[in-house]
């Protein structure tokens, strides 16, 4: 790939990275030009192979995909983006029809844009679609946590049952807010869980003398 093309390596703070892939050499070469004057790092690929193989290398903040490429489409290299990577990407095409919007959308696409495109309508979209990606990368990997807790300690499991009853939080939230807790006290969530069983067994037997009927409660919907 031509040097020109690539990510800069300075020694300065890291700027958002943004690989734009289109076999148009104009459209490139524009919205290359516009997006370094707004402050991104820009690396272009003028083939969705080339795209797709620089991606996978430099793990870019943002991939732009043009949808009509020969040989392998915008719409493929999101496939396999998707499939490997947690890079967001939104897709560029001179077609506004309904199917290819459909399809980006199935390929996990972060926007959608028409060319020709306005640089300053496009900054816009790619910090909403930025924001939105750490979002996202956010929840995978605390749904992945929380899986492995729940697999790992029947106590944990028990724990956020309650949080979930007694706080109205859904299950991941409640993960959330047991894992920080641990985080906060520099302790591991098992030992937080216990505690929290702990002590809602003894207010129990505070109040009615029974060791754990809302633990039970709670156990039978885990």
């Amino acid at each position: 790939m031509p040097q020109n093309e690539m990510f800069a390596d300075k020694a300065q703070p890291r700027k958002t990275r943004v690989l734009i892939v289109d076999d148009d050499r104009l459209v490139l070469a524009t919205l290359a030009k516009g997006l370094r004057q707004w402050g991104y790092e820009v690396a272009e690929a003028s083939s969705g192979e080339a795209g797709l193989k620089f991606a996978l290398e430099t793990k870019p903040d943002m991939v732009l995909l043009d949808v009509n490429m020969p040989r392998m489409s915008g719409l493929e290299v999101a496939k396999a983006l998707r499939a490997q990577t947690s890079i967001p990407f939104m897709f560029l095409t001179a077609y506004g029809n309904s199917e290819i919007v459909k399809q980006a959308t199935e390929q996990g696409a972060m926007g959608y844009l028409v060319k020709p495109v306005d640089i300053s309508q496009i900054v816009p979209a790619i910090e909403a679609a930025l924001a939105r990606g750490k979002e996202l990368v956010h929840l995978r990997e605390t749904e992945t946590q929380l899986s492995t807790a729940l697999a790992s300690s029947r106590e944990t499991s028990m724990a956020i049952g309650i949080l979930m009853e007694r706080e109205h939080l859904g299950r991941v939230a409640a993960f959330e807010l047991l894992r920080d807790n641990a985080r906060s006290q520099r302790r591991k969530i098992g030992d937080v869980a216990e505690e929290l069983l702990g002590a809602v067994e003894l207010v129990n037997h505070m109040r009615n003398g029974k060791s754990a009927p809302v633990v039970s409660a709670i156990e039978r919907k885990m």
